[in-house]
């Protein structure tokens, strides 16, 4: 998948500056024309040399250095890249790229580029946990850059802990995933439904849960990235809906069932992560509820449905669901896939920690008709998300969709 590829690899002045010259090394044994972008603070720890040999290449340092007079150097570098990666990307790098500043010729490239980013941390674990370094990958990763995340264990600090640079090996295989997931889902049309329903008591009150729609959004990103037609259904979230998908608010239950419905049969694919309410209030009052005692008892009807009414009307689409658990996960994963006639569930364990409502990370299984296809590990949505839908492909490949799965 990478042979022919023109791979930019930008490394900045960390210590782990000199898994770049591993990195660079596998990416030419795979059969990638790598180009490398040092910053100055890298040469400190690694010289130029070192990877001009092993990328046979001349290595590109300063914006000034054009040694072509019939382009732009780094515009050039942009215009040609199939994909950059930037192994290590301190701190400092990754908040030049969120804000986009352009001081240097990493940074000036990474403005000019329009293909895909791929992103590798690596620092002191307070640093990669501080908030400012948090909400500059979110922002990136909104943008649409990808990430590999960073290891757990001995760190230059002393510390043992998650920061150190993911393994070369790692990268390239997120490099290799990368292309070739490129093409999985293309021409396919996949429709994700995101976030929790409100089901509104009065004109200030509401019955919700706890979903933001990380997950869901994570999903329709990934099969984004692997060609796809993304639409998404979103009810009430608190992140922001990756870019290049088509968005469609619903707030209800019913709101979100009426959107889905019409979209059904033209889809391929539907991944039904939004935290749907079960209920919803018999009466809904204009005016707001005043005090009248000490009790107040609401009477609560149940909602239609929405994943059993789309396995009820399925055709040829493979259907996903999600089952958020807190106890005996597989029985009622398995329980849920059978009654509501779905091709996969996603279940968890929403009480485990790092898993479930408002975190970066989750811990899931995937299960099919015949029982557990794969578990994976705790990691980040975004990793989850790009594991399911390698999952989902695999099915559409192999023809597991419709209503006979």
């Amino acid at each position: 998948m990478i042979r022919g590829k023109t791979i930019l690899l930008g490394i900045t002045g960390g210590i782990a500056a000199y898994k770049g010259a591993a990195l660079c090394s596998k990416l030419v044994q795979a059969g990638a024309q790598v180009h490398v972008i040092m910053t100055e603070s890298a040469t400190k720890f690694i010289t130029p040399l070192t990877l001009q040999t092993l990328s046979r290449n001349p290595v590109h340092i300063d914006t000034f250095d054009e040694r072509d007079p019939s382009v732009v150097s780094h515009i050039h570098l942009a215009d040609h890249a199939d994909l950059i990666v930037v192994a290590p990307a301190t701190a400092g790098s990754i908040a030049k790229l969120a804000g986009g500043f352009a001081d240097d010729m990493l940074s000036t490239t990474l403005l000019a580029a329009t293909c895909p980013v791929l992103i590798a941390p690596a620092m002191n674990v307070h640093m990669y946990e501080h908030p400012a370094v948090v909400r500059n990958m979110d922002l990136l990763a909104s943008r649409g850059a990808m990430f590999v995340e960073p290891g757990t264990g001995q760190l230059a600090c002393g510390y043992v802990a998650k920061g150190r640079l993911a393994e070369p090996e790692d990268i390239v295989l997120a490099v290799q995933a990368w292309f070739a997931r490129g093409k999985t889902l293309s021409g396919k049309k996949v429709l994700v439904t995101a976030g929790g329903t409100i089901e509104r008591l009065d004109p200030v009150r509401y019955l919700t849960n706890d979903s933001s729609g990380k997950m869901g959004f994570a999903i329709a990103e990934a099969a984004l990235l692997m060609g796809a037609d993304v639409t998404v259904v979103a009810g009430r979230t608190t992140e922001r809906p990756p870019s290049g998908v088509r968005l469609i608010r619903a707030q209800s239950a019913q709101e979100m069932l009426n959107a889905v419905l019409p979209l059904y049969p033209e889809m391929d694919v539907v991944v039904k992560s939004a935290a749907v309410a079960d209920y919803r209030p018999v009466q809904t009052y204009d005016q707001k509820i005043k005090k009248t005692g000490e009790t107040l008892v609401l009477e609560l009807e149940r909602t239609t449905d929405i994943l059993q009414t789309l396995g009820e009307r399925k055709t040829h689409q493979l259907l996903v669901g999600f089952a958020a658990e807190t106890q005996e996960v597989e029985r009622y994963a398995m329980d849920k896939l059978k009654r509501k006639n779905c091709d996969l569930i996603v279940a968890n364990d929403v009480g485990a920690e790092g898993a479930g409502f408002n975190v970066e990370t989750n811990e899931v299984q995937i299960y099919g008709p015949q029982g557990l296809v794969e578990a994976l590990p705790l990691m980040s949505k975004r990793e989850t998300a790009g594991r399911i839908m390698d999952v989902v492909a695999r099915r559409l490949g192999t023809g597991g969709g419709g209503s006979g799965s």
